[in-house]
């Protein structure tokens, strides 16, 4: 595992809150589920923890929720219940959920130096998304500099 992701992990650990860590038995049923393969960032992270609030307990509305496995799914059937081409790319799945119906997707079909593109997926104006990291780390390391901000929006402060 790259330096990083243990540097961000271990963060995770020591000031947020992680949940269990996923099997390797879990993960495969994952990729059997979805048909495709974690990156080395996302399974890293899976490996370390099965989901994970950032900044706040989940009871607390927390501006960054990680999805468990088990709540990962395609985009445009969490955001608008239906498995057309109309509601999104069938490469865009749910990673984590901000709060309001908005998410952050990772998707499949973009990857840069072996690692998934993550997008921005905001409820009202869904399937338009906006690219914000080029990796998980990259979007990791980010958040947890940003304060409980969402960085990629402009304006962003931890109040919002």
């Amino acid at each position: 595992m790259p330096a990083i992701m243990d540097r961000l992990l271990a963060e995770i650990s020591q000031s947020h809150f992680p949940e269990p860590p996923a099997t390797p038995a879990q993960l495969a049923a994952f990729e059997a589920r979805v048909g495709w393969a974690l990156d080395e960032d996302l399974r890293a992270f899976y490996l370390h923890c099965d989901g994970a609030t950032l900044f706040a307990p989940r009871e607390k509305a927390p501006n960054y929720r990680i999805l468990p496995l088990a709540e990962v799914q395609r985009a445009r059937i969490r955001m608008r219940h239906q498995d057309t081409d109309t509601y999104g790319a069938p490469s865009w799945y749910t990673l984590l959920y901000l709060q309001d119906g908005d998410y952050v997707l990772v998707d499949i079909a973009q990857r840069l130096g072996g690692r998934y593109t993550l997008l921005d997926a905001f409820h009202e104006t869904y399937p338009a998304v906006e690219p914000i990291a080029a990796s998980f780390s990259e979007f990791l390391e980010r958040a947890l500099a940003s304060g409980d901000a969402f960085f990629w929006l402009s304006g962003s402060t931890p109040e919002d």
